[in-house]
């Protein structure tokens, strides 16, 4: 039986870790330092728990990592001080030359590494999402996932080319968003948001329907702030410009108040969070 180390039992973590539960994985985490809704999340999903990152890593051959990007760094090096022996697979989403530091460090310390990017949302029954990897051999993944509502693809190329697969994706899925959010706090500001929408609800449906997306994606939005930071360092070391989502990184970080918060706040909500000034009035 395969033991998969999961590093950070979020909404996602936990969700690839019960896909790799129920075709017969055993599937540990480390309760040290984590919260109580982390907590509560492992414990319902029956995942063998450790007190230690160290105790975790002792008996875990795959350890997967899936943090808030702003973490993975950090987090691959606490693998490193571990010595852990097994595979790491870095599912965050970082900025292609990131996933290659951390390569590097893996294999500085004798670790096999995997460039890896989920795309799609936390995956169930109802809702299949695509594991991507890159730089290494994919077999065992492929294998620990089969026949489960995370597909697994690898894709050619070194480590970094399933960083930016994830990069661009969400460059455009979440940075829409968070411009489209952005747009309406405008238009709110500006006394016109009622007209806007009017305008359109029979020009531009898809607009409309996407800047009400903001209001399911404040409560994740702290996490995407870092997401952002690492999009327009791609774009960055791209020699491309980055401005569009060092923007939607603020429009993100100003809505890190609705953090784990239950129910969806309304879009009024959303766009004075991201308006700090009184609303404008015709």
């Amino acid at each position: 039986m395969t033991t998969l180390a999961l590093l950070h039992p979020g909404e996602m973590g936990t969700a690839v870790g019960i896909c790799a539960r129920d075709v017969g994985a055993c599937v540990a985490w480390s309760s040290a330092g984590r919260s109580e809704q982390s907590r509560q999340r492992a414990r319902d999903a029956g995942f063998q728990a450790c007190e230690s990152i160290v105790d975790l890593l002792e008996i875990a051959d795959i350890a997967i990592s899936v943090c808030p990007p702003h973490a993975a760094v950090d987090l691959a090096q606490s693998v490193i001080s571990a010595g852990f022996a097994g595979l790491f697979v870095d599912a965050n989403a970082i900025a292609p030359a990131t996933a290659r530091r951390i390569s590097e460090l893996m294999k500085a310390a004798g670790i096999e590494f995997l460039d890896a990017g989920i795309i799609g949302p936390p995956p169930s029954a109802g809702a299949r999402s695509t594991l991507y990897l890159s730089g290494g051999d994919a077999l065992a993944i492929e294998r620990l996932f089969a026949g489960t509502p995370l597909s697994v693809r690898a894709i050619d190329g070194p480590v970094g080319v399933a960083s930016a697969l994830k990069a661009c994706y969400a460059a455009w899925n979440k940075g829409a968003t968070a411009l489209l959010a952005n747009v309406r706090a405008l238009a709110a500001h500006e006394g016109v948001e009622s007209a806007l929408l009017d305008e359109w609800n029979p020009s531009q449906p898809d607009a409309l329907k996407r800047s009400e997306h903001a209001r399911n994606s404040a409560r994740k939005a702290w996490r995407w702030t870092g997401e952002m930071d690492e999009i327009a360092a791609t774009f960055r070391d791209a020699g491309l410009p980055d401005g569009f989502h060092m923007g939607a990184s603020e429009v993100f970080r100003r809505l890190d108040i609705f953090k784990d918060r239950s129910d969806p706040p309304s879009i009024d909500e959303v766009t004075r969070a991201i308006n700090k000034s009184p609303a404008r009035r015709l």
